[in-house]
């Protein structure tokens, strides 16, 4: 590999969240009965006229500036012409040329312990195409509810600023983070609300002249788009080490076989006949509208993620974690603002609610149950030593399930935390007697398996007993110090 480089681009497709498609008032929704939500227009029936959605238009401003971008205060629409049976009309309306809504920007991408700033050649507007389905009996359909949802493209800067899968991938976590923070797209790769086609080639190390490239496509999750890029740069090492030439073409990925097919040969942009659309007039943008949606931007995930780690003294990763969602870092703050110690509520946030969560298959944390005063008093009830950190967690299953307050889980429950010398100290002996072997090699200075005697006690007490006075007992019992 480090006689190889290789040179990786992508193109974005996020479908936005608009209440209706792009170039008519069909509802823009995923799903649905096939061919239940279009029209004349989105079918592409002569005679139908396109009528612009603004609101499509502000979201692809509004995602423009955020990464970076320069505007163009006029921005035309063109027809590209291909005939497939998902594009009804026999072209796509979308924008080619200089014009785009944004162009030349940039967005900085966390990758390998370094900062990537990823260029952007252009951020663009256009329709999206039907869907196909290929039917057991070898015959196909296609459900033309997702023809003309408004599609925007983000592509980035040719020569490539990523040169690894892994940046790849970080590049994509990072752009997603952003339309999701700005409330343009839900993101949803399994939907196919945001799709991705890498292209990448290779060249000999530090040389300037680039390889032959490959299009992928089928991508459909961050997994596949770090194994579908790493497959093809070994493909294509391997044909050029072996005498063979790489073909432009399109590939599709086969996540489940772990290699990526031919689909066809690249099409050139000649191929695509563009010309200006004529049934759409000119998008043209004022400096007050420009710099109206620019403050209204949010704070976005790098930024957000730099101020939790210098305000709240956070880990890099527990802080990253937390600003991939837009939604999690919001709670988190609000836990905060109530009084929690950050440490310990990105802790909770970032384990065991977590998990709840995602065991749950809810996806969003504002979604379950457990409000933020609910984690603000669970963390107080452990700092306090009400409850121990093992009753803790089953405090927080409890709330998660019905809504309680945990006060009141610990009360109904009896589950306050036990520091009473005598109950302690039964425990502790029966933990000894039953264990007598962890017990001697406790007494022969073998400190490491002092914590599963802790754990016999606690198992013992049901989680109730005081953790730092297990300790110093046991200690007392087996003629040991315990520090």
């Amino acid at each position: 590999m480090a006689e190889w480089e290789a040179c990786i681009g992508m193109e974005v497709h996020a479908e936005l969240l608009t209440d209706s498609k792009m170039f008519c008032s069909c509802v823009n929704a995923f799903g649905g009965e096939p061919n239940t939500r279009c029209c004349p227009v989105c079918t592409g029936m002569p005679g139908s006229l396109p009528v612009m959605n603004r609101k499509a238009v502000e979201m692809v401003l509004r995602t423009a500036l955020a990464l970076n971008c320069e505007i163009s205060m006029t921005s035309i629409f063109h027809r590209k012409n291909y005939f497939y049976p998902d594009l009804p009309k026999n072209y796509q309306i979308s924008q080619y040329g200089d014009t785009p809504i944004g162009k030349r920007g940039w967005l900085d991408v966390p990758a390998n312990g370094r900062i990537v700033r990823v260029h952007i050649r252009r951020v663009h507007l256009e329709e999206d195409t039907g869907k196909l389905f290929h039917l057991p009996t070898g015959e196909s359909a296609v459900d033309y509810n997702r023809s003309g949802v408004p599609l925007m493209e983000i592509v980035t800067e040719f020569p490539p600023d990523m040169h690894s899968a892994e940046e790849a991938r970080a590049y994509l976590e990072t752009l997603r983070s952003v339309l999701v923070y700005l409330g343009v797209c839900d993101g949803r790769m399994e939907q196919g609300s945001l799709r991705c086609e890498p292209n990448l080639s290779v060249r000999p190390g530090g040389g300037d002249t680039f390889g032959v490239k490959t299009e992928l496509k089928n991508l459909n999750s961050f997994r596949a788009v770090q194994r579908g890029i790493e497959y093809e740069i070994q493909r294509h090492i391997a044909v050029l080490e072996s005498g063979g030439k790489v073909v432009q073409e399109t590939r599709g990925w086969n996540d489940e076989r772990g290699e990526s097919f031919s689909m066809r040969t690249k099409e050139y942009e000649q191929d695509y006949r563009y010309f200006p659309e004529p049934d759409l007039v000119p998008v043209q943008f004022s400096e007050e509208w420009i710099e109206q949606v620019r403050a209204s931007l949010p704070e976005l995930p790098l930024t957000k993620r730099q101020r939790f780690i210098e305000q709240y003294a956070l880990p890099e990763y527990d802080a990253t974690l937390l600003v991939e969602d837009r939604c999690t870092a919001d709670y988190f703050e609000e836990v905060v603002a109530l009084g929690a110690e950050p440490k310990a509520a990105a802790n909770w946030m970032n384990g065991d609610l977590a998990r709840l969560i995602n065991a749950a298959g809810i996806e969003s944390v504002r979604e379950c149950k457990v409000t933020p005063r609910d984690l603000r008093d669970l963390i107080a009830l452990v700092q306090k030593g009400t409850i121990t950190g093992s009753v803790a967690k089953q405090v927080l299953e409890e709330v998660f399930q019905t809504g309680a307050e945990p006060s009141q889980v610990v009360q109904a429950k009896g589950l306050t935390q036990v520091s009473d010398a005598d109950q302690l100290i039964a425990w502790v002996r029966q933990a000894i007697e039953e264990n007598p072997d962890a017990a001697e090699k406790v007494r022969n200075g073998k400190m490491q398996t002092l914590q599963f005697l802790v754990g016999q006690v606690m198992k013992l007490s049901r989680g109730r007993a005081n953790p730092n006075e297990v300790r110093r007992l046991i200690g007392e019992e087996l003629g040991v110090t315990v520090e």
